[in-house]
């Protein structure tokens, strides 16, 4: 099922849009990311994050005409809005919902469908190419996000129906969880900082690029290696998919030890991402929503940590 070439509606996320002559530098003082390394070839991931470094979005993020596009959860979006606008007054620049004016799809294993609208994709990851209204992202080896304004959505999506398989947004999911891509969900909201989610390992955390909100406990974190809990893939039997925020548990610590990020149906069981301890995480006996709960085991991510690559982002 995975490994099949397909597309989708990637209908759980929304789109918050800052244009004008000081988006840029708005935005700069305000995310995870560095705005500096986008461009028209160039996507990232980011955050956006508390005072005390606790991330109230992550999202994927790319230019568009004078200004920026964020994805991200749909239910973060207003109070996204809300919080940034707090900020924005004093700047040239104009926040707004544009998620019903973007048709977004997820293609998996699928660049020969891309390469037939004109949209020839390089391998690596964040890039991106454009043609004739349409913004294809390399989202990770293998998988890509194709964007369009909304009254192309139809026409598109039969397109894509000549080439492809139309999956189901779950497909979609179980490949950003094998990438090891997590995400802020609206349980999760301000729970984690940036490094429990991996995302400097991601490129969504930039050392270089001076202050932003939570700058210093991001900062900190990674300097002083004091980070405790992290990302981590997992499986468990099949049976209820389990929701953001659901506690995970170790009997030899006798307490909750981390938190799902997200869940998805794979082929004969289910797969997870989660925020884990990494004391428990070395002890392998990880339980899902109670001590008693079903049993979890550890899977590979496809990446490793580095600090000192990390660092020179």
């Amino acid at each position: 099922m995975a490994d099949s070439a397909f597309f989708c509606t990637l209908s759980h996320e929304g789109v918050l849009a800052v244009r004008g002559v000081d988006a840029g530098k708005f935005l700069q003082g305000q995310l995870t990311c560095n705005l500096n390394y986008l461009s028209d070839s160039r996507a990232s991931l980011g955050a956006r994050c508390t005072q005390k470094g606790r991330m109230q979005s992550s999202f994927r993020i790319l230019l568009e005409g004078d200004g920026v596009l964020m994805a991200m959860a749909s239910e973060l979006l207003e109070p996204q809005l809300a919080d940034l606008k707090k900020y924005a007054v004093f700047s040239k620049s104009r926040l707004t919902d544009e998620s019903t004016a973007w048709a977004r799809f997820g293609l998996e294993n699928a660049d020969t469908a891309l390469a037939a609208l004109g949209l020839e994709l390089p391998a690596e990851t964040d890039s991106v190419v454009r043609h004739d209204g349409l913004i294809a992202i390399r989202v990770s080896p293998n998988r890509a996000e194709l964007w369009a304004p909304a009254e192309q959505a139809d026409p598109l999506s039969a397109r894509l129906r000549e080439q492809l398989t139309e999956g189901e947004l779950n497909q979609w999911l179980l490949g950003q969880i094998r990438a090891g891509i997590g995400q802020v969900m609206p349980a999760t909201r301000e729970l984690f900082i940036p490094q429990m989610l991996n995302l400097q390992a991601v490129g969504g955390v930039s050392f270089k690029k001076g202050c932003y909100t939570g700058q210093e406990i991001v900062a900190r974190m990674q300097y002083l290696g004091k980070l405790k809990r992290r990302l981590y893939r997992l499986q468990m039997d099949a049976g209820e998919l389990p929701e953001p925020g659901t506690p995970l548990f170790s009997p030899t610590h006798g307490s909750s030890i981390g938190e799902v990020v997200m869940a998805a149906h794979a082929e004969r069981n289910i797969e997870l991402l989660a925020v884990v301890q990494a004391e428990a995480a070395e002890d392998d006996n990880l339980h899902l929503g109670a001590l008693e709960g079903p049993g979890l085991q550890l899977l590979d991510l496809p990446y490793e940590l580095d600090r000192d690559r990390e660092i020179q982002r």
